[in-house]
């Protein structure tokens, strides 16, 4: 090992990670008890496949979290959800920003603690390790960690992790197999590749805000937000799916891992494609509809006498049912109405028609009868009313966790519903810094005089 390499002596002379970051020197661990362990683990797996207990899908992946905010602690969260350890890497002084946004959460007595909502929302199952990605020292353990892992999910800007020896190509020198997911605003090429960007950007400049909206020439027209940052969470399952897939290519094809560049920017303007292709199609350019469906009607929110519906017909027979009920049996009739294209083409003239006598019914009681002949309609419902749901109940979507400083917390499940591999609430969103301790110890077998140098240096925290 090169004198001047002291950043990285701890860990390189106890050989935890098999390539030197600086001199690239190939180095071969010996067979130690967790690795013996693992083979062990894999061939009973083969042999007894039924007795050997997994928690969770992806229990068997190690997944380093170095991003910050929504999308990426989103994917990090999602595979945490299905087993992954996983590892958020926070920077040593403050830790993810997300950690001072949204509301306070507040303690049993009322009084406001130091957890925010978004950070509670996008972290549970994760473990922090507080380390300064800036020091050549807090480099060599993320890229030690690198040496064991499965998976990367980083969102620095294009270029920022090249300088500190942590981008896609350094890495996967220390290990081939890496799955290395970078998340951005404008992806990793392209004229904007190197702007910052957040959620209302994208949802402007994917054409999504000019389809939400209230009409032109209605009162309060004009774009609108979606009411949550859609193009995060988009992003974050586009990261997720493309995650898994080259895990799986990995393993059934080329034994190597990769680099998956998702962007914000990409991401929305493909989960609003079958929106686009209205333009593809004909030409013209989809717009501002309201609650209203842009390919479907009628589909969209109605008002009963004591407050509004909505109501989704999604076929002619439909549409045939909801006449029926309406008392307006002669509408399905007419040829202006009775395809779905047609009635497309003359909303304007079908919406008020069927208004009318919706206007007539209590909204509990319309929306009952409309679901005993097939038709889907619901309530619009404000979040208190969604937890006290008897649907949501009985699908157990809200689950209680113990957090270490603020008691017991509430979170909304994982929707996805594995018959054999049950999602894991086992770890609630981690303090910062709360596992570093034990992740150096354990993953690296940093002494405590160790850790204790580093942090006093002011590396870790």
């Amino acid at each position: 090992m090169p004198s001047q390499c002291r950043p990285c002596s701890i860990l390189c002379e106890k050989q935890r990670y098999p390539i030197h970051i600086h001199d690239q020197a190939t180095r071969v661990p010996e067979l130690d008890i967790v690795t013996f362990v693992a083979v062990l683990t894999a061939v009973l797996v083969v042999i007894f496949p039924k007795e050997i207990a997994v928690s969770g899908s992806m229990s068997h992946l190690r997944v380093l979290d170095l991003s910050r905010v929504f999308a990426g602690p989103w994917a990090g969260q999602m595979l945490a959800d299905f087993g992954a350890e996983v590892i958020k890497v926070e920077h040593v002084r403050g830790g993810d920003d997300v950690r001072r946004m949204g509301v306070p959460h507040l303690a049993p007595d009322g009084s406001e603690t130091t957890q925010t909502s978004s950070f509670l929302a996008m972290n549970r199952g994760k473990k922090s390790l507080a380390v300064d990605l800036s020091k050549p020292e807090g480099q060599e353990i993320v890229a030690a960690l690198v040496a064991e892992a499965d998976v990367l999910i980083e969102n620095f800007k294009v270029g920022n992790l090249a300088r500190f020896n942590l981008d896609y190509d350094t890495l996967s020198r220390i290990n081939p197999k890496l799955v290395y997911c970078s998340i951005t605003g404008f992806g990793q090429t392209g004229p904007r590749a190197h702007l910052p960007g957040y959620d209302p950007i994208f949802q402007a400049m994917s054409g999504v805000m000019s389809i939400t909206g209230v009409a032109d020439g209605e009162p309060g027209a004009g774009p609108n937000l979606i009411g949550y940052s859609i193009s995060d969470i988009n992003a974050g399952y586009y990261a997720v799916i493309a995650i898994l897939a080259a895990l799986n290519h990995r393993e059934v094809a080329s034994g190597k891992g990769q680099h998956i560049d998702i962007a914000l920017f990409d991401s929305q303007i493909h989960a609003a494609s079958h929106v686009a292709m209205n333009y593809l199609s004909n030409g013209r350019v989809p717009v501002r509809n309201g609650t209203a469906s842009q390919i479907t009607c009628p589909w969209q929110v109605f008002d009963a006498a004591d407050k509004a519906i909505m109501i989704a017909v999604g076929n002619d027979p439909q549409f045939l049912r909801l006449c029926d009920l309406l008392g307006c049996p002669e509408l399905a009739k007419d040829e202006r109405y009775a395809t779905n294209i047609e009635r497309v083409r003359n909303r304007d003239t079908l919406v008020p028609l069927l208004a009318a006598p919706i206007a007539q019914w209590n909204a509990v009681v319309l929306q009952h009868k409309l679901e005993e002949v097939g038709i889907a309609a619901g309530p619009i419902n404000g979040f208190d009313d969604v937890l006290e749901d008897e649907q949501f109940i009985q699908r157990n979507l809200r689950r209680r966790m113990h957090h270490s400083s603020v008691g017991e917390i509430d979170v909304i499940a994982n929707p996805i519903r594995f018959s054999d591999t049950p999602n894991v609430y086992d770890r609630a969103p981690p303090e910062l810094g709360a596992d570093t301790d034990s992740v150096l110890e354990e993953l690296l077998g940093m002494s405590s005089d160790d850790i204790t140098d580093l942090r006093q240096r002011n590396i870790i925290g």
